[in-house]
């Protein structure tokens, strides 16, 4: 059985929702997860954000265009005023539900409930159009199997257990559906799995029932070889090792969340990304397997701030870098980058909320230097091979580019520069010409 994830933009109107139709019927088993519709969990987050304030009235006119929204979507995507009619009264019963925090305290517990219910629309939604068709499908709901624990971790017992137990209520169903990003937390209150959780949840799903592949549809053909927001004649990358697939994707590669991969990695499960628009696209393959050495792709992440902590008591004293992560540990702030020397350790950080409280602790080790503004650029492949240069090739490229730190060695799939965000696009641009315009990857 193959585990099928599409994301908001895929399920984003009544056309994109008829669409999925001719993707995922066929003779194949397959288990579809479905996040919500596009620009629904961003009115939810302002629907709450609005309780929070108090703000009644604001959150009441944002519902109500919402609902409006969905109105319009039923009236599109159905042929009979029989699902219309059902589809409307589910629609009801939802925003029935999320108008009940207007009139009530509201609570951070509250919010994930609301925070919910895009996933659940959009999969009964999708669901009523089988039915419509004739189309024989089940619907598992992931409240029912999809859980957390009090790390805000996987329960892969509790998940493994109750999926399998679901699924054996639908046993003989070769198309079933469930809603991605949503679960229970510890505690059995509705909780979820952070942005890009449906791509988690398809991740975990497919571990657990050892699917022989997982498919990620968005509205790109996969990774490509630099950021097509600057440069041109990007290319997509059509395979990578999970290691590559996670470097890009957590240095700024947005067609992946950093973290989803990972379960599929553990039980070396295929994932192939694939775009609603061009189906026909054979996408990117990430599996366990290293295609070729060399150079892959460049990514770059903004929103950097480096720290340099200065101190002279530095020089061989045992467990100083210890102390200063313990810091990082205590505000829970991770560390992209870390350099080091005899007097001075930079470090760098993509979450500022607790810099504050960070540099006044670390004043008690030295000289604290802050420097907003920054730019990691990553640049991915399979290193293994150092005799051939790639690093010097790098910052021949970079001849011209300020660099504020490096970082090659740490990880065989990574080579890391840190610049100024006003030289991003220069800095990729020449990334781009030195290694691939002469060699473009297939």
């Amino acid at each position: 059985m193959k585990v099928l994830k599409f994301g908001g933009t895929s399920v984003g109107t009544s056309d994109r929702l008829k669409a999925l139709i001719d993707l995922v019927v066929n003779e194949e088993p397959k288990l579809v997860v479905l996040s919500a519709m596009a620009g629904t969990t961003d009115s939810m987050v302002d629907i709450t954000e609005s309780l929070y304030q108090n703000k009644k009235k604001d959150a009441t006119n944002i519902i109500d265009k919402l609902q409006k929204k969905y109105n319009k979507t039923i009236d599109e995507l159905y042929a009979s005023e029989e699902w219309k009619k059902k589809a409307i009264k589910m629609i009801d019963s939802h925003f029935a539900y999320i108008r009940s925090f207007t009139i009530k305290v509201f609570t951070k517990l509250q919010e994930k409930a609301i925070l919910a219910q895009g996933e659940l629309i959009s999969t009964a939604l999708f669901h009523y159009l089988l039915n419509e068709q004739n189309i024989d499908s089940a619907l598992i709901p992931a409240l029912n199997f999809m859980r957390i624990d009090k790390d805000g971790e996987p329960d892969y017992f509790y998940i493994t257990e109750n999926l399998n137990r679901e699924l054996e209520k639908v046993k003989g169903t070769e198309l079933i559906i469930t809603q991605g990003y949503i679960c229970r937390n510890a505690y059995g209150e509705i909780d979820n799995l952070k942005r890009g959780g449906s791509d988690y949840t398809a991740s975990i799903i497919g571990s657990i029932i050892q699917s022989e592949e997982v498919q990620i549809w968005t509205d790109i053909n996969g990774f490509r070889n630099n950021d097509p927001r600057y440069i041109d004649n990007t290319v997509v990358i059509r395979e990578l090792s999970f290691d590559e697939a996670a470097e890009l994707a957590y240095f700024g590669a947005k067609i992946l969340h950093p973290t989803s991969i990972l379960p599929c990695k553990e039980k070396n499960i295929p994932v192939r990304l694939k775009n609603t628009l061009e189906p026909d696209d054979p996408g990117t393959l990430i599996t366990g397997k290293y295609f070729e050495q060399g150079i892959k792709a460049i990514a770059v992440k903004d929103g950097i701030t480096a720290i340099k902590i200065k101190s002279t008591r530095m020089l061989l004293a045992y467990g100083f870098l210890r102390r200063v992560f313990e810091i990082f540990e205590i505000y829970k702030t991770s560390i992209d980058m870390i350099t080091t020397s005899e007097i001075a350790v930079s470090i760098t950080i993509d979450d500022p909320t607790y810099l504050n409280n960070v540099e006044k602790e670390l004043g008690k080790f030295g000289i604290v230097e802050i420097e907003k503004g920054q730019s990691i650029i990553c640049i991915v492949g399979d290193f293994l091979a150092e005799r051939k240069g790639y690093a010097m090739k790098i910052l021949e490229a970079l001849k011209e580019i300020p660099i504020r730190m490096i970082s090659y060695g740490g990880s065989w799939y990574n080579i890391s520069v840190l610049i100024g965000t006003q030289h991003k696009k220069q800095a990729l641009q020449a990334l781009h010409d030195s290694l691939f315009n002469q060699k473009q990857i297939n």
